[in-house]
């Protein structure tokens, strides 16, 4: 299963689903992050621009790189709104080959779980090379994980949220099921928003895929791409990792 399946149709009901779920929690570690570099950050998957726009808020030059042109349009919205000076670029690109000079970037972020949509262990080790290809010697990588596969109760066909879309859009549904593949360490969402327009039920149906790997395993990547692990956290205000916690975050720096 390709890792990027799923998010051209997720794209209209990401920012909806997001905020109901993980709201702007991460956003200040992100953008602390951010400024603690300094220099020019690269947001690996930036999506609908979640993370991206509040870091350019602060002023610090980003570039987002994202694969699904229906969730770089989201995006590109958002930065018009924005003041010229602060916008981020925002590039369609494979995260497997970025189309970035060596040693560009201060700084690279991994936000929600980006990393783990390569489900193939080639790709995990091209992006990772190429991440330490354009970070400058000492650069900072950040990297949010989904938890390990222990952490995910099978279930079939739950309602897990309800609302409005949009000001001027119907009621949505969202109804999940979570599979997985433990022999290839999949965790697969599938996802179907019923959607209520006057007296139409649209059914949107897709589904996103995640390699999820133990911390231990995801270290010994990271480190053997060029980079050394200088902290596992377990949660956005910094305190540290257990297996317990519900946010798994790495940090390590071009060594």
């Amino acid at each position: 299963m390709e890792g990027w399946r799923g998010w051209d149709e997720y794209a209209r009901f990401y920012d909806w689903e997001n905020a109901r779920t993980m709201g702007r929690k991460d956003v200040r570690f992100w953008q602390d992050f951010a400024r603690r570099e300094g220099g020019t950050v690269l947001e690996l998957g930036c999506g609908t621009g979640r993370v991206t726009i509040p870091v350019a808020r602060t002023g610090i030059p980003v570039v987002g790189i994202d694969r699904s042109e229906p969730m770089l349009a989201y995006a590109r919205r958002r930065a018009r709104r924005l003041p010229a000076a602060l916008r981020p670029d925002l590039v369609r690109a494979d995260i497997r080959s970025l189309p970035f000079e060596d040693r560009f970037f201060s700084a690279a972020m991994a936000p929600y779980g980006i990393l783990q949509s390569l489900t193939r262990e080639r790709d995990l080790q091209a992006t990772l090379a190429e991440v330490a290809r354009v970070l400058r010697p000492r650069g900072a990588l950040g990297i949010d994980l989904v938890p390990d596969l222990p952490a995910w109760d099978e279930y079939r066909n739950q309602t897990r949220l309800r609302g409005r879309l949009g000001r001027s859009s119907g009621q949505v549904t969202l109804v999940e099921s979570v599979r997985q593949d433990r022999r290839k360490k999949l965790t697969i969402f599938d996802q179907e928003y019923v959607e209520l327009r006057g007296r139409q039920r649209l059914r949107h149906r897709f589904s996103l895929t995640f390699r999820t790997l133990p911390l231990p395993q995801m270290v010994a990547r990271v480190e053997k791409a060029g980079f050394r692990v200088t902290a596992a956290l377990g949660d956005y205000q910094g305190h540290r990792w257990d297996l317990r916690a519900d946010v798994w975050l790495l940090l390590a720096v071009r060594s």
